[in-house]
């Protein structure tokens, strides 16, 4: 149906008084008399993703009997009308999910028999018309996930009948109304996610609420009793704020869900949370609370199934108490030292959580039962455990995370099994002491995205046989004793983003193949024995997405690879407003990275392989000059070509590396003057032309005058600025152009040059660590639990296609 037709619908009989074509596959545009149907009383159009196109503007006056609207999830946009006021027969008024925007109109004040307006999920602006408090018969008011702005009127108080009321995830500041503690028949109110601020009333009376959340505010202050003391309350949501001083006494056991987290709550839990027979969901986390994890306290909690501690001072007192259907346990960064025993009886577990502790010693034989088939998460990294490798005997264990340890042995065949082959995602064992060789087997895993064994002291070579079709995203195998050469079948891991091999003993010629790697970010060959020239690319447009590159510390020798940074599409300029902050895309794997960032190696967690971009190519043999095309990559932070025999001069086109903020070319045999077109760069913090044999005066201006004897010692014949040969007024011939004709060609694939290089601010580092922090410790706690959803989600479905895919061998 293309569009909505009255005079049709005229032609039916006149006794008709409801038209629902909910979730009909309707297209088109509303026609401008469809609401004022004389006999329609109910009009159903919601979930037609294709009806578009702005709400009729007719005043029906007294034509209209429309009672029940429903345009929910469609694409209508544009300004709600105000003829929607000449729908004075109007009871229930659902617009969630469309795309309509500014501010309500107020004739919607005048639907004075509304009982149900339902606005969320749209773009409406400005404040809550005062004029919404004449809707006295309200029952139900949805207005979250818009834009609304100001303080929460006080005329809402006049809703007398109103049972929930949803002011989430708008922009409302200022202080909670007391008003909306004393509705006598509200049993829902939901004001999370705002700017809400101050402390919460110390009395109110005759409050019936079931469900009370106030998450992700700036509210104070302590808990005042009466929260606990709710006879009728099922659901608490307080996380996120602001709230200080210790947890009440809880009077009655209607709670099922307490959400307490991100505070800075004090002292210990009140004994009374026994009572909460009921709890199914605990979230304490991030607070300075002092937990015993006892049996008078948790014994009588068997309905509980999420329990998070962590981020909290915790102590377990091992007398056996069980939770026998808790599914998902977060205990990290707790303070505690062993195993909780409790967990030996929660044959459901689902997810488990004991990272940051002091756990000493080997993993209990007895938690490879825990979950058997059904724990799909566990995370035991940054403890103190030894002895070897923990058996694995999850049927459906998709995450399992150890790293940090002092595990020591090889990793047993075991893992090898059908089970894990067939469900592992991620498996990070770095930093620990494992031994032996790395079974070939890992390579034939089907579903294995990231496989971290860095920091180990692993022998051998790397296993040769990694089949078409895998699903490997991250290999990093920093760290340890391999050697051999680079086997060829990883080009097959055409979904590798990041491969990390530095730090060993590997040999062989510069791996061409893996230049045909669609998705490739990351490259890392560093400190081993390769050797060769480079040569030119097998391919036609080589590392289309490189980001980062570091050979340094090989036997390389030739000249500098010019074919290949002539193709390096993805550092050439990005448009960083639009890219936005694109971290490696696992939820629970966070992709870190040992850079030479300024100098020094630096371990970046969460690697922005969008906006950080590196080239290193030190510590080799590469002779001639460098390459003029190297200009053109105006992404690049940093460039390090130091410790080779480059010869010739500095190209002038590096000038044009605008984002460049460090640039090291000591221990080389440059000659010529530094280019001026280098004292523009304006993020230039590091660099280091030591130990070549350039002449002239050094340029000065902007950042030059910041860098100290250190950046060009060794170069005899420099002068100026800050060496103590000074400059005189003779000028030297510059040194010839540098832009030839070979290297103005553009790549085939008509992708310009031209681009205009966008600023980077204060440099990388402090945007990655800063966005690290925000996502494990800092504000807005709502993105991090929509985050945490979204993972539960994701983890359900993978959990699922490994239960089809075990069914199915």
């Amino acid at each position: 149906m293309s569009s909505i037709r009255p005079n049709s619908l005229m032609n039916l009989s006149s006794s008709l008084t409801t038209l629902s074509l909910h979730d009909c596959y309707l297209r088109g545009k509303l026609e401008n008399n469809i609401l004022c149907l004389p006999s329609i009383q109910t009009l159903d159009l919601g979930f037609n993703f294709n009806l578009e196109g702005s709400l009729p503007n007719s005043n029906c006056n007294s034509s209209s009997s429309l009672k029940f609207l429903d345009l929910s999830s469609t694409m209508f946009s544009g300004e709600l009308p105000d003829s929607i006021g000449s729908l004075k027969s109007l009871k229930h008024l659902n617009l969630q999910d469309c795309h309509f925007t500014g501010s309500i109109p107020t004739s919607l004040g005048s639907l004075t028999q509304m009982t149900v307006l339902i606005l969320s999920g749209n773009n409406f602006t400005g404040s809550i018309l005062a004029s919404l408090g004449k809707l006295t018969q309200i029952t139900y008011l949805d207005l979250h996930a818009n834009n609304f702005i100001g303080s929460i009127p006080a005329s809402l108080e006049n809703f007398t009948q109103i049972t929930y009321l949803d002011l989430s995830s708008n922009s409302f500041r200022g202080l909670l109304p007391l008003s909306l503690l004393n509705l006598p028949n509200l049993s829902s109110l939901k004001l999370d996610n705002n700017q809400l601020v101050g402390p919460l009333p110390s009395h109110v009376s005759g409050l019936n609420l079931i469900e009370l959340s106030l998450s992700s505010n700036s509210l104070n202050g302590t808990l005042p009793s009466w929260l606990f003391s709710l006879p009728s309350l099922e659901m608490l949501s307080l996380d996120d704020n602001e709230f200080i001083g210790e947890i009440g006494e809880f009077k009655y056991n209607s709670l099922y869900s307490l959400d307490l987290g991100y505070n800075k709550l004090q002292g210990s839990m009140p004994r009374s949370i026994s009572r909460l027979v009921n709890l199914t969901y605990l979230y304490l986390s991030s607070n300075n609370l002092s937990i015993m994890l006892e049996f008078e306290m948790f014994s009588k909690l068997k309905n509980l199934h999420y329990l998070d501690l962590s981020l909290n001072l915790l102590s377990i007192n091992n007398v056996t108490f069980t939770l026998p259907n808790l599914l998902q346990l977060n205990l990290s960064s707790s303070n505690i030292s062993e195993f909780p025993i409790f967990i030996k009886t929660a044959t459901n577990l689902e997810s488990l959580d004991l990272s940051n502790n002091r756990i000493y010693g080997q993993v209990p034989r007895w938690l490879g039962d825990v979950g058997r088939n059904s724990l799909y998460y566990v995370d035991l990294r940054a403890n103190l455990l030894q002895g070897p490798f923990p058996t694995l005997n999850f049927r459906y264990l998709l995450y399992f995370f150890v790293s940090n340890n002092s595990l020591t042995g090889e990793i047993p065949f075991l893992i090898c099994n059908a089970t894990c082959a067939s469900s592992l995602l991620v498996l990070d064992l770095s930093h620990n002491n494992l031994s032996g060789m790395i079974p070939k087997c890992l390579a034939h895993f089907s579903v294995l995205s990231v496989l971290d064994l860095r920091m180990n002291n692993l022998r051998g070579t790397i296993p040769a046989t990694f089949a078409k079709g895998n699903n490997f995203r991250n290999i990093n195998l920093n760290g340890n004793q391999l050697e051999g050469q680079l086997p060829r079948s990883l080009a097959n891991c055409r979904n590798l983003e990041v491969l990390d091999l530095g730090n060993n003993k590997m040999n062989g010629a510069f791996p061409y193949w893996l230049e045909s790697l669609p998705k490739l970010r990351v490259l890392v060959i560093r400190s081993n024995r390769f050797q060769g020239s480079i040569g030119n690319p097998k391919t036609k447009f080589p590392f289309p997405n490189l980001r980062i590159i570091d050979i340094s510390n090989n036997q390389f020798n030739g000249p500098l690879p010019r074919k290949y940074f002539k193709y390096l599409k993805a550092m050439t300029n990005v448009d960083e407003s639009k890219v936005g902050l694109k971290y490696t895309r696992d939820m629970y794997y966070q992709d870190s990275l040992n850079v030479m960032i300024k100098g020094s190696y630096m371990e970046l967690v969460r690697i922005q392989t969008v906006i950080f971009t590196t080239i290193d190519f030190s510590n080799n043999r590469f002779i001639g000059e460098m390459p003029k095309i190297i200009g053109r990559l105006k992404s690049l932070k940093g460039l390090n070509f130091s410790h080779n025999n480059l010869t010739s001069y500095i190209p002038s086109s590096f000038g044009n590396l605008t984002n460049l903020e460090w640039l090291d070319l000591s221990f080389n045999k440059l000659s010529g003057e530094i280019p001026k077109q280098l004292a523009e760069l304006p993020w230039l913090e590091v660099f280091n032309l030591s130990y070549n044999q350039l002449t002239g005066c050094i340029p000065l201006g902007k950042q030059f005058n910041t860098f100290n004897n250190d950046s060009y010692i060794k170069n005899l014949e420099l002068r100026g600025f800050p060496l103590s040969r000074t400059c005189n007024n003779e000028t030297k011939q510059p040194p010839p152009s540098t832009l030839l004709k070979e290297d103005n060609l553009e790549p085939e694939t008509g992708f310009g040059w031209r681009a205009v290089s966008i600023g980077y601010g204060c440099g990388v580092i402090f945007g990655t660590l800063m966005g690290y922090l925000m996502f494990k410790i800092g504000k807005p706690k709502w993105i991090v639990r929509m985050v945490i959803l979204e993972q539960h989600i994701v983890l359900r479905r993978l959990k699922n296609n490994a239960h089809r895919r075990a069914g199915r061998q």
